[in-house]
């Protein structure tokens, strides 16, 4: 078979400061681009107006995705750095994945950012996963992507029900007390959910479909005697349960539902010398068959660039463990 034939494609940038700021210091990030394609033979050189790509079809079409990506963060505000390089061509790398058929409905496709991503929804597209475990740092998607796959589950009419619980530690699960509805007491913790659903459902069918009992969300402690029947549940924050809670609501999954359990074991926030019961699960499900583990890194943090090397960081100081 005959090596590929270059191909070289020109990279237009919208305006000079723009360029500048994509080049890096001293063209260091096209020089780092060459270095992380260089199995593709790119070469990257900053031209008027643009940057000039020249490797391989497949090289040059990284580079491009790259670059793009590059570009939207930094209209974000975004500070870029070696990591957001580093992780924009990672993406660009890694095939365009989905949960396929299981999304149709949704507001917005949804397709992975990093690899580690790419593998916890495939754990998510899979119904044969009864109860899967994502485990991760701030901003690396476990909750967002598990909301996404029990959205499509729900839009497909493969489970009945959508039910989002999670601690609220602050208020010691004595919401009862509180004046107002069950949703007003929980909305403070909620918040996040509340915003996946709208972006992947629209203000108007999630209003309408928790009008008909279809999308429940509740504290923890609301999940005690219950048996949940053809339902997607998703736990989230799990590492603020006690290892009691845990057991209860793990055992609260009925027949024809699946589960998902989210929460990064570096940020316990019970009071006093309380186990986590995320902890504790981990430790004692981990070979159980049926159950699976994905563990999310900072690699796959996919908000402002900051939060990896703020996470990096704690690591290195031995905090958050």
């Amino acid at each position: 078979m005959s090596p590929e034939a270059p191909v070289s494609r020109f990279y237009e940038v919208s305006n000079a400061e723009r360029l500048r700021d994509l080049c890096g210091p001293h063209h260091r990030y096209l020089h780092r681009l060459e270095d992380k394609l260089k199995d593709y033979g790119l070469r990257a050189e900053s031209q008027g107006g643009g940057i000039l790509l020249a490797g391989t079809a497949e090289g040059v079409s990284i580079a491009e995705a790259a670059l793009a990506e590059l570009e939207r963060r930094m209209r974000s505000g975004a500070d870029i750095t070696d990591m957001d390089l580093d992780a924009a061509i990672e993406a660009a790398s890694t095939p365009a994945q989905s949960f396929g058929g299981g999304l149709k409905g949704l507001k917005k496709p949804i397709t992975p950012q990093t690899k580690g991503q790419a593998r916890y929804i495939n754990l998510l597209a899979n119904p044969d996963n009864g109860l899967v475990f994502g485990i991760g740092p701030a901003g690396t998607g476990k909750t967002f992507l598990a909301v996404a796959a029990g959205v499509a589950e729900l839009m497909s009419g493969a489970r009945q029900r959508l039910i989002v619980t999670r601690p609220a530690v602050e208020a010691g699960e004595k919401l009862g007390f509180l004046p107002g509805t069950l949703e007003e007491k929980v909305d403070p913790y909620m918040l996040p959910i509340w915003d996946s659903l709208r972006e992947l459902m629209g203000q108007e069918q999630m209003e309408r479909r928790m009008a008909r009992g279809e999308i429940e969300v509740a504290p923890i402690a609301f999940m005690r005697g219950r048996t949940l029947k053809n339902a997607f549940v998703i736990v989230d924050e799990a590492q603020n349960t006690t290892v009691a809670q845990m057991k209860m609501v793990l055992t609260r999954l009925g027949r024809d539902s699946r589960m998902v359990v989210t929460g990064d074991p570096g940020q316990v926030d019970l009071p006093g010398i309380q186990t986590s019961g995320l902890r504790h699960a981990l430790q004692i499900l981990s070979d159980v068959e049926g159950i699976s583990v994905h563990t999310l890194t900072a690699a796959d943090v996919v908000r402002h660039g900051l939060v990896s090397r703020i996470i990096d960081a704690y690591a290195a100081a031995g905090e958050g463990n």
